[in-house]
């Protein structure tokens, strides 16, 4: 086994050499954003999130933040060795694949079609932004080559190291990279709980294996660059407060632009988001999965959400549509969140041509209607089934997912009025201002798409107005 391996100064001065010289790059891509999003957003005087009450000084930060809820909509990828047998990653192990196939499932691992570049260009092509791999499942599987296990990408049949292909990709094409990481490991013999698994845990040693965990997430940081840390897995009783708040000050001290999502501390209910008291857990930003979001401007969430049933590759799968996902988008940023959408590429390395359809579906909408997506903040509208709005400067942009409406009334302040209505991509809309309303009618020529969006310019910022409902 490799676990707890030091490595050479030599090495370590190679190293430095090249994260620094990367390090440039990145930094001028999420610079470049970070600035487009500052046009459009308000600076936030204080970031909610940060290291919790055992740091209480050490604050999300601001600039990562903004750029990244500037993005709106990333790609997920759930992937290993158990795409050979279709069934859900890490829950499979003991459940419907026994302990020992499963774990064995890596020796035949060989995704001889696996192309990073492309990959990362289907996320491009349907207008994501940011891209986070499963690096390490609950399973315990590591898609790179780590230097504290065996259990990884070095000991399979395709011996390359996918993660830092993916990672040149993600730079190549100006898509932010980032990992998904599971605190817990139920196949590593440190960790001390069990899932399906009868091996007695009387001589695992949690410190053991917080150092493995802290070992593996700095390779991450330091060999990969990653700029967003995506924890799952801290349920489990193994796993603390305090080390959520160790963990999380651990990784900031690294590399202080680093997102870290909630999931790295206990403080959270469910998948919803953080609980009574933000300040005392750490975490940067809220992760309900499998579930939208409700609108809130106060703490910045991001629902991750499948584009099938499972998280993982499924052989025989349906998928949602291009207007569901459509949708989906809609109303998550209509609630001032973002959306990061799971694909689970197959056995051979492709992500199947199905999803690649839906995707671009996805971006062919977005090359649309994008202007109303990206760098938006939620609102001023909260959304329905019917609509939801997005918002910058001066402008208030209605999502309308409901194309039989022929006319739309809109509560409006006192003073706010309307000074130019038109739909993205087409021709200026007939309104009317009236007391404390916006009566916008409807064009009969609709775009042949999932919803269509109004660009409404009004006489002052629109993020300024309160939260309205439409009634």
């Amino acid at each position: 086994m490799k676990f707890f391996f030091t490595e050479t100064s030599k090495s370590r001065v190679t190293r430095h050499a090249s994260r620094l010289s990367r390090h440039a790059s990145r930094v001028t891509i999420i610079l470049a954003i970070a600035a487009c999003s500052t046009l459009q957003q308000p600076v936030p005087k204080a970031p909610p999130g940060g290291g919790g009450e055992l740091n209480p000084q050490l604050r999300t930060n601001s600039a990562s933040l903004q750029a990244w809820q500037g993005m709106r909509f990333g790609m997920f990828v759930h992937w290993g060795p158990i795409s050979l047998k279709g069934t859900e990653i890490g829950w499979s192990r003991g459940r419907e694949v026994p302990i020992s196939e499963y774990d064995s499932l890596y020796l035949r691992f060989n995704p001889e079609l696996f192309n990073a570049d492309e990959w990362i260009s289907v996320a491009k092509e349907a207008g994501m932004k940011y891209f986070v791999i499963t690096s390490k499942h609950h399973d315990g599987f590591s898609i790179w080559p780590s230097k504290y296990t065996d259990y990884d990408i070095e000991n399979t049949p395709v011996k390359r190291d996918v993660l830092k292909e993916m990672e040149l990709a993600c730079e190549k094409q100006g898509i932010l990279f980032g990992t998904y990481h599971s605190i817990l490991d139920w196949h590593h013999p440190d960790y001390t709980t069990r899932y399906r698994d009868p091996r007695p845990v009387e001589g695992s040693d949690m410190k053991k294996y917080k150092e493995f965990l802290f070992n593996q997430v700095k390779e991450l940081i330091v060999d990969y660059h990653t700029n967003i840390l995506w924890f799952d897995g801290q349920w489990e009783a193994s796993w603390t407060h305090q080390d959520g708040m160790e963990l999380y000050k651990y990784i900031r001290d690294l590399r202080d632009d680093i997102l870290i999502n909630n999931r790295v501390d206990k403080g959270f209910k469910g998948m919803a988001g953080m609980t009574d008291s933000i300040a005392k857990y750490a975490g940067d930003y809220g992760t309900p999965e499998q579930q939208i979001g409700g609108f809130n401007r106060d703490y910045p969430w991001e629902s991750c959400i499948t584009v099938g049933d499972q998280w993982a590759w499924k052989n025989v799968e349906k998928l949602k549509s291009v207007k569901v996902v459509v949708e989906t988008l809609i109303k998550t940023v209509g609630g001032d969140g973002n959306l990061l959408l799971n694909v689970g590429p197959m056995p051979d390395g492709r992500i199947e041509p199905q999803q690649v359809d839906l995707l671009r579906g996805v971006g062919e909408w977005l090359k649309v209607n994008g202007e109303g997506v990206y760098g938006t903040r939620g609102g001023p509208f909260l959304p329905t089934d019917r609509m939801a709005s997005t918002c910058k400067e001066q402008f208030i942009y209605l999502h309308v997912m409901d194309p039989s409406l022929k006319e739309i009334v809109l509560p409006m302040p006192q003073g706010v009025k309307a000074t130019r209505v038109s739909i993205l991509g087409g021709k200026t809309v007939s309104y009317d201002n009236r007391e404390r309303q916006l009566v916008i009618r409807v064009p009969q020529n609709l775009p042949d798409s999932p919803a269509y969006v109004l660009k409404i310019r009004i006489n002052r910022k629109a993020v300024e107005l309160e939260p309205m409902e439409i009634k």
